[in-house]
């Protein structure tokens, strides 16, 4: 007996406006994550955490203004989010830092998989730098950065 192939389904393309968006919605949640973070850490960490929360408010207007360019209006700001552990010292705020990094990471490297070459070279390079800041918060890099179960 032999195997007969099944026919799988092209995989549907990702539209560059969602793709956007979520890395924009990432972009807010790190923004608002280096505030709490930043309240609990001193020294070069602190510096390190305005700097980082400096890096992702430029990121920030930067989509939303490719958003408004495509035509579409950028997703808001949620006034307060959820928090993924208790950040309460600054070793939860630093692990913090590091889950915003890998959060904003993924949210990139959803950009890669658009059709459009441009945006695609976009997100392929807009997901290194928030990977190596994960890497400097972790203390360590992971195999596959930004990917699911990394």
């Amino acid at each position: 007996m032999t195997a007969t192939p099944t026919a799988t389904a092209a995989p549907r393309p990702v539209q560059p406006v969602p793709a956007l968006q979520a890395a924009l919605a990432a972009e807010h949640t790190a923004v608002y994550g280096y505030g709490i973070a930043g309240a609990l850490l001193t020294g070069g960490d602190r510096a390190a955490a305005l700097a980082d929360w400096r890096t992702h408010e430029q990121a920030r207007d930067t989509l939303e203004a490719m958003i408004v360019k495509l035509g579409a209006t950028p997703v808001a700001a949620s006034p307060a989010y959820a928090l993924p552990f208790a950040v309460n010292d600054a070793r939860s705020a630093r692990r913090l830092a590091a889950a915003l990094e890998d959060g904003v990471t993924q949210a990139y490297l959803g950009l890669v998989a658009v059709s459009d070459t441009t945006l695609r070279t976009f997100g392929a390079l807009a997901m290194q730098p928030p990977a190596q800041r994960a890497a400097a918060w972790r203390g360590s890099t992971i195999a596959f950065p930004g990917m699911p179960g990394s």
